[in-house]
């Protein structure tokens, strides 16, 4: 930096922040500046409720001592290692902890950095895969309508949000995508998985006529799609898709970035719905966010024929310098020892009900047009304001930061996935809170 260019620290022009109005935040800062359990601490002294835990990924609250005990002593044992031709012991030990509670038949783990580096590494492994046992022809992706699978090229060509899509040209070829699951008639207000709508997977039988399936790797969806709304499989889709894939030899991910790790009330959302895919991506709640780190979970046959068809004596081209850190290995052991001895997804599913319930309360607020929710995740969609779409969800956002409660907007609804530690009493007061907003706000 040249001598008479000196930043202070406080300077807020730097940081080109992401997913964030830049120019209009800059004007107004929301600063936390510390984290326990359900609460933020503010740069003004303020206490705000965590409704979103964090971005989805703090499922076990915050500063758990646990966690950031064993961040700690890593960083001072063993801060780094690398993860090509070399190893460190918390590395196998986390991918066994994974196995442990991943679905049967899920067997091998290979490590990323985030979600959006899960789903590049997942469409990888599909394409390998069918290489490696001499289909190399099947090279084609399906994603679906109001899909997010993170921003790398890949995730964002398989993915179905239109903004994230259109400023950055043609993506990936060979992608195409499923009918997305919202609007569908009869499912307004639904509780847990809505009774319409398992027909629309049968929409994969027309892709598969279209290309072929002989040119088809992978289906790639998000069980409970999270960021672009909160939108519930219907009952009986996603045990159809895995049927459609099973039938023409197609591989299925669940990207469960979201909903792995308790969001549901259960380890993984393919044990919620009882679906086994072929690949799993996760992040988020792997570590509890406290450093990043990402896997994808492999059954054996997608690792063994990799193992088995390699033509190098290294099987698979693909890594990150990050893989396997020693820091994110330590804090994801701590994270799943946090998540059995607190009981947190049979926690999360005993209150769910509640959390059901006090949502649905809100179906006579002011703008309010739908709630979804399954495990401990709600949507609440908002009536949009005529030529401003997007505008009232926002405001609402920003009344809710400043009552105390951080909540999650996207489009014209509200997200909600608190922590799972929350008791009935942070319900009550995150359904008070919104209803005053919602009433307050035109």
């Amino acid at each position: 930096m040249p001598l008479d260019r000196k930043a202070t620290p406080n300077d807020l022009n730097a940081f080109w922040m992401p997913f964030t109005a830049n120019r209009q935040f800059k004007k107004a800062p929301r600063m936390f500046v510390a984290a326990r359990d359900m609460h933020y601490t503010t740069s003004d002294g303020r206490q705000v409720l965590d409704g979103t835990a964090g971005l989805w990924c703090c499922n076990a609250g915050h500063c758990r001592p646990r966690i950031t005990g064993a961040i700690q002593r890593q960083a001072a044992e063993l801060d780094y290692a690398p993860a090509f031709q070399m190893g460190h012991p918390v590395a196998f030990e986390l991918a066994n902890r994974i196995i442990e509670i991943a679905p049967r038949g899920i067997e091998h783990v290979f490590y990323t950095n985030s979600g959006s580096e899960s789903v590049e590494t997942a469409l990888k492994l599909a394409i390998a895969y069918h290489r490696a046992r001499g289909e190399g022809a099947r090279t084609r992706l399906i994603g679906r309508e109001r899909g997010y699978h993170g921003v790398g090229f890949g995730g964002v060509s398989v993915g179905g949000i239109p903004r994230n899509r259109m400023y950055f040209g043609s993506l990936l070829t060979g992608v195409d995508h499923l009918p997305h699951t919202h609007g569908v008639p009869g499912n307004l207000f639904s509780k847990g998985e809505p009774q319409n709508g398992a027909h629309l997977a049968d929409d994969l039988e027309r892709i598969v006529a279209l290309h072929d399936a002989s040119n088809i790797a992978a289906v790639i969806v998000e069980p409970v799609a999270g960021s672009t709304g909160v939108l519930i499989p219907p009952r009986g889709y996603l045990q159809r898709l895995r049927a459609i894939c099973d039938r023409h030899d197609i591989l299925l991910v669940f990207d469960e970035v979201i909903t792995g790790f308790g969001r549901l009330g259960a380890p993984f959302a393919a044990d919620r719905f009882g679906v086994t895919p072929d690949l799993i991506c996760m992040a988020k709640g792997l570590t509890n966010a406290a450093v990043p780190c990402g896997a994808v979970a492999a059954s054996g046959k997608i690792h063994d024929a990799l193992m088995e068809g390699a033509d190098a004596p290294i099987e698979l081209f693909h890594g990150y310098t990050y893989s396997a850190h020693p820091l994110a290995c330590a804090a994801g052991i701590a994270t799943l020892e946090t998540y059995r001895e607190d009981d947190l997804f049979a926690r999360a599913a005993g209150i769910e009900a509640y959390w059901q319930d006090a949502l649905h309360s809100l179906h006579d607020a002011r703008h309010v047009i739908d709630i979804r929710n399954l495990g401990l995740i709600g949507g609440i969609e908002l009536q949009p304001r005529p030529g401003a779409p997007t505008a009232r969800a926002l405001e609402v956002f920003e009344a809710a930061f400043d009552d105390g409660l951080l909540i999650r907007v996207t489009g014209d609804i509200i997200a909600l996935s608190p922590p799972l530690i929350l008791e009935t009493g942070h319900i009550d007061r995150m359904v008070e809170t919104l209803r005053a907003v919602l009433a307050k706000v035109k």
